[in-house]
């Protein structure tokens, strides 16, 4: 698994919903990867999507990810370049669409306490350790099956994997005559 390394914290609170992160408005218009990614936060952080590089993570409270289970939540995050997402804790469905794009969200509380706008930050994936500051802040390790999935760059392609498919091979459906 590889490591995120300096990155800018982006700091935020509690309970950043959907819609702030990717708003629905634009939800059937956006097209493209350049296109949702200029959307990414701009109800919430006008700046976000100009001044955010490649590498740099979201900090944020409690409850990260609320609201509807749209896709583009995750997307205009990754197509920002963003590393990952450190918070106190995510919603199932935000979590679930994070791993399946493989992007990494990381619940480590005492990460979100101590950043500030602005910190460098280090993220040891393989180590489950993030640094902060020059202090090291351990965070649960994820599972086997998420590393893979984090490592293959989501869902998809740990399906693609397990199944022997090739990524220029078509997947044939069996109408099961």
């Amino acid at each position: 698994m590889t490591n995120l390394s300096n990155g800018r914290v982006w700091k935020y609170g509690d309970a950043i919903n959907t819609d702030l992160l990717f708003p629905g408005r634009h939800t059937y218009t956006a097209r493209g990867e350049k296109e949702i990614a200029e959307h990414a936060l701009e109800d919430l952080d006008p700046r976000f999507a100009k001044e955010v590089q490649k590498g740099d993570v979201i900090v944020a409270g409690k409850n990260f990810g609320n609201g509807s289970s749209r896709e583009q939540a995750v997307t205009c995050l990754t197509y920002n370049g963003v590393a990952a997402v450190v918070a106190k804790s995510f919603a199932r469905i935000f979590f679930r669409n994070g791993l399946n794009q493989g992007f990494p969200l990381i619940t480590c509380p005492e990460v979100v306490d101590a950043a500030k706008e602005g910190d460098e930050i280090q993220i040891d994936l393989k180590r489950s350790v993030i640094i902060l500051n020059g202090k090291k802040y351990p965070f649960p390790p994820f599972s086997p099956s998420a590393v893979e999935m984090l490592e293959l760059g989501g869902l998809i392609p740990q399906i693609r994997k397990r199944l022997g498919i090739t990524s220029t091979e078509e997947v044939k459906v069996s109408s099961g005559e």
